[in-house]
């Protein structure tokens, strides 16, 4: 717009004139875009790269949980992935618990992932129950290596790895959109804990104070089965006067006392960490799981998006007649929470205490027209990345497969691509040289029928006559009609000329010839011709 603004100089002019040229001028070019879209070669590598501390993610995401690591993301608008369900085999919501990474190291109120997780052969795969859920993830650049999940991923997407715990990891950095299929399933059936993993799954740190150690020994004095004693535990959280809480105050690793004999106040991470530690402590293998929890439903593309708000962390346990099974302490707290989604549990306090404008302003982008414009502009920003973005290397690979051709390397797809687009250009031009063609023939056949009604008022073209001097000479021997003779002589030698003669223009040129009708002077032969002077 800017360039044919420039090129059309300073001079005064409706706005419409160099929007259409852009227009018409990006119509020419779709062809060879979308050519160039489909079989140019990808790079693979790209050129940008980002410097992220270790251990942390520009999402948020870290390896390490502790005290606020999750709180901080609970007012993030900010995307974490988008999830479809082609099989529309779609849980519910309190059922969406989408599995990050599994934090084995436990240091009270602080855990950490293992610096080097272990692959899961293929061969030791666990044998997966439930119904089989059909995922397409498209996750957001993070800088991580983390890839999210249905609770619990089966086999992995490819360039992925199922490592142990049962979760995702990517094997190179994700730092553009990536899409991937994943299939899960709603329970994992392992029925045996090797003695080493047990040793690592019930470690606690030397400080653990004797007032947290009688609190779990309790649970385990009478003879009580692991799953009482995983009740008592969650009785225990629900009947003491916990409160869930965004600002929670200020928590160190060794605070559990403080979390939960005194203060009793949290977020999720501080009750999955001070559940897991808990169980370690009653004798019961546990480690915590962070992700995220829920989604908002898009009614416009029909998928679900995930974001950096709906962080959680849970706990894991394992019970020797079902194997690894997940508890929520978080959700015998506030149901709610699980129930409706974190951003619909936290709206009204959320809003509670905030000058009358901050609250006029969040009632506002809540009504349904704000809503709907916020939907629909998500939407188009997934289209754009599931087809576009994600158009990468396997994609074209896959596509050029499908269309037939053999060969797809760089070299074959740049000749191929050479040689369409010249063909595509060739057809351009001789289609531009017809068009052109057809309208200068049209207006040669208009100014040969204006020759033949001068010639029967006496004015005859010769045929070396150019239509400057014919229109002089005709003006002169017809001068009751001289105006009109120059006027279409004018428009003919403009139009005969021009670049480009417009449909309309001709059509004005069409108009003005045939109403050159008139009588023959008096005194004059229809047949003759008329001497020059």
């Amino acid at each position: 717009m800017a360039l044919i603004q420039f090129h059309r100089g300073s001079a005064p002019g409706a706005l419409w004139p160099p929007v259409l040229t852009a227009c018409k001028l990006l119509a020419q070019a779709f062809p060879l875009i979308i050519l160039l879209f489909l079989l140019f070669p990808r790079v693979t590598t790209g050129f940008r790269f980002q410097i992220a501390q270790p251990g942390s993610t520009a999402g948020g995401f870290s390896d390490r949980l502790f005290p606020g690591s999750v709180a901080s993301l609970a007012n993030s608008s900010n995307v974490a992935f988008h999830a479809e369900f082609p099989d529309d085999r779609i849980p519910r919501l309190a059922a969406m618990y989408w599995r990050g990474a599994v934090m084995w190291r436990g240091e009270g109120l602080e855990w950490r992932t293992p610096v080097t997780p272990a692959s899961i052969p293929r061969s030791a795969r666990q044998a997966r129950k439930g119904q089989a859920i059909r995922q397409w993830i498209m996750i957001e650049p993070h800088g991580g290596r983390w890839m999210f999940a249905l609770d619990s991923p089966s086999a992995p997407p490819s360039d992925a790895t199922l490592v142990t715990g049962n979760y995702l990891l990517s094997d190179h950095l994700i730092r553009k959109p990536r899409r991937y299929e994943v299939i899960s399933f709603s329970g994992i059936s392992e029925r045996e804990l090797p003695p080493s993993e047990r040793k690592k799954l019930l470690e606690v740190p030397q400080w653990i104070s004797p007032a947290v150690r009688e609190l779990a020994q309790s649970w385990t004095a009478a003879i009580a089965s692991p799953r009482t004693v995983v009740n008592s535990a969650l009785r225990f959280f629900r009947t003491q006067g916990f409160r869930y809480s965004l600002s929670p105050g200020e928590y160190k690793r060794n605070d559990l006392d403080e979390f939960l004999f005194r203060r009793r106040v949290g977020f999720c991470e501080h009750y999955a960490a001070g559940f897991a530690t808990l169980m370690r402590l009653a004798g019961i293998p546990a480690r915590v799981v962070v992700g995220y929890l829920g989604g908002e439903y898009n009614e416009f593309g029909g998928f679900f998006v995930v974001r950096q708000a709906d962080a959680h962390a849970w706990c894991e346990v394992w019970l020797p007649e079902t194997g690894w099974v997940r508890v929520d302490p978080t959700s015998v707290v506030v149901p709610e929470r699980v129930n409706l989604g974190l951003a619909s549990f936290l709206d009204p306090r959320a809003t509670s205490g905030q000058t009358s404008n901050n609250a006029f302003a969040r009632n506002l982008v809540h009504q349904p027209i704000f809503t709907m414009v916020r939907l629909a502009w998500d939407t188009l920003n997934y289209a754009w990345d599931t087809r576009v973005l994600s158009f990468d290397a396997e994609a074209q690979k896959s596509f050029v497969a499908e269309t037939g051709i053999a060969d797809s390397t760089p070299v074959s797809l740049i000749i191929r691509t050479l040689f369409i687009a010249s063909a595509l250009l060739l057809t351009y031009v001789a289609w531009m040289w017809w068009q052109t063609r057809s309208r200068r023939d049209r207006v040669k056949a208009l100014y040969e029928r204006f020759c033949r009604k001068t010639a029967r008022l006496g004015a005859r073209r010769d045929p070396w006559e150019g239509p400057s001097d014919f229109s002089n000479r005709a003006a002169h021997l017809l001068p009751n009609e001289s105006n009109r003779i120059r006027q279409i002589s004018s428009a003919y030698i403009a139009l005969r000329y021009s670049a480009e003669p417009t449909p309309s223009v001709l059509d004005q040129f069409a108009r003005e010839v045939n109403a050159f009708v008139i009588a023959p002077p008096h005194g004059s032969r229809s047949s003759g011709r008329v001497r020059r002077p």
